[in-house]
């Protein structure tokens, strides 16, 4: 997640006890909150494509494959070749703040040689490409300045040379390209639909409470990047897998993941997930860098909201991971920035206490497993961390760019045992919360 380290360009990663009876009572505590702030509020976010907690990675076989691409040009005109096995179709469009030109495919097994993508020639600066959603993939360019998309194609393979998707660009003056942007939209957006919410009626009356497992980045975004070649958007799936697989066989919580394979979630999508299944519990899970000009550090640290960052790293840390959406090529125009002010500020008594009462229940979980930050605990404006009527934190398991971090969160022993861990505070978290309804309902 450092800024120093994070891969530009990049492809697929290559990556997974005590009584019922007090999850029943947090959850109950969780409705609560949740059908006060929908009142004040007036505000419900659906959700879209949630990601079930058995899914699996999808098959690649018999998918397209893209081997190679190249540029060519100059600052006025450059092109872009990839080299594909097979004819596909091909959608491509500008976003702007960044200028970014996003080509959408369908699902691509990429294999371009290590390292492609991060530098650019002519217009582009720089692309990177991965899986988006099941069945699509993505090739987001970030451009030196405004561009105009001249053509997009794909050629048949030919004798011996494979098909060829051909991007052409050409420089323009911000007018033009935001004039060309506006008419995109206009002809693209009518066509987006929102995928149906899964069916959850199954588990309509089973009231134990729903931990929402949000393992970071994926497909297009890899995250940070370790100096071996390690990629944080696999560290922490494999991470997130094993921790699901100890709640599950606990018994005592429904278990869901935003993304349980390779695949790129937006972070509004992440917090919609967790709304629209009522969770209980939100547990974002991250790997941290730092460039090597910005010194040496290591440990496990654990970040709840805040309209204002803690300290200097995790203001930094929260730029980062923010930019997520970015990276993807995900078209932020039509967020609702305001939204998330007024439900924080609403719940922001509640759902505060919750959230940070189960900060310090994981830090002394976690300092008897993991080696901790000198600061473990810390605040700041994550925007994963915005579900109003949902207790959240972001946890930094520690530093790709520390060779002994590093050993640690590759190692299946040391991740056996912080997964211990967290299962015990999640343990204490619903345990302390039954106890204080116990208390209440006493004293009445």
């Amino acid at each position: 997640m450092g800024r120093g380290c994070r891969v530009r360009g990049g492809g697929s990663g290559h990556s997974r006890q005590r009584s019922r009876d007090g999850g029943q009572g947090a959850g109950k505590s969780r409705t609560g909150i949740a059908r006060r702030l929908a009142i004040l509020a007036g505000v419900f976010l659906s959700a879209v494509g949630t990601v079930a907690a058995g899914d699996r990675a999808p098959a690649t076989a018999g998918l397209p494959v893209a081997t190679e691409a190249r540029l060519a040009g100059d600052e006025a005109r450059t092109r872009l070749v990839i080299d594909v096995s097979q004819n596909i179709g091909v959608t491509a469009f500008t976003l702007a703040d960044p200028y970014r030109v996003v080509i959408d495919v369908p699902q691509v097994v990429f294999q371009f040689p290590p390292k492609t993508g991060e530098s650019g020639r002519g217009l582009v600066k720089a692309f990177r490409y991965g899986l988006v959603m099941p069945g699509g993939s993505r090739i987001v360019i970030d451009t030196n300045g405004p561009v105009r998309i001249d053509k997009t194609f794909v050629l048949d393979p030919v004798d011996a040379q494979p098909a060829r998707l051909v991007l052409d660009l050409t420089a323009v003056d911000r007018v033009t390209f935001m004039r060309t942007l506006a008419l995109e939209n206009k002809a693209r957006r009518p066509t987006e639909s929102r995928k149906p919410e899964r069916d959850t009626g199954a588990k309509a009356t089973d009231e134990r409470p729903l931990v929402m497992l949000d393992p970071g980045h994926g497909g297009i975004d890899n995250g940070t990047s370790a100096p071996s070649g390690e990629t944080e958007k696999a560290i922490v799936l494999d991470f997130a897998l094993a921790l699901r697989d100890k709640l599950e066989k606990s018994g005592k919580y429904r278990v869901a993941m935003t993304r349980s394979d390779d695949r790129f979630v937006p972070l509004a999508e992440r917090v919609r997930m967790a709304r629209a299944q009522s969770a209980a519990l939100f547990i974002s899970i991250h790997a941290d860098a730092l460039a090597k000009e910005e010194g040496d550090a290591r440990g496990a640290a654990v970040y709840t909201l805040s309209e204002t960052a803690s300290d200097t790293e995790a203001g930094r840390l929260a730029e980062a991971e923010n930019r997520a959406d970015v990276i993807a090529g995900v078209d932020l125009s039509g967020e609702p920035d305001e939204v998330a002010d007024i439900l924080i500020d609403l719940a922001q008594r509640e759902t505060k206490h919750f959230s940070v009462h189960f900060a310090k229940a994981l830090l002394r979980e976690l300092k008897t497993s993991a080696r901790l930050h000198k600061h473990p605990i810390k605040s700041a404006g994550f925007r994963v961390l915005k579900a109003p009527d949902v207790p959240s934190v972001l946890i930094e398991l520690g530093y790709v760019t520390s060779r002994q971090d590093l050993k640690l969160l590759i190692s299946e022993t040391w991740r056996a045992r912080a997964t211990d861990s967290i299962v015990q505070a999640v343990h204490a978290f619903f345990g302390a919360q039954v106890a204080g309804q116990s208390a209440q309902s006493g004293d009445n």
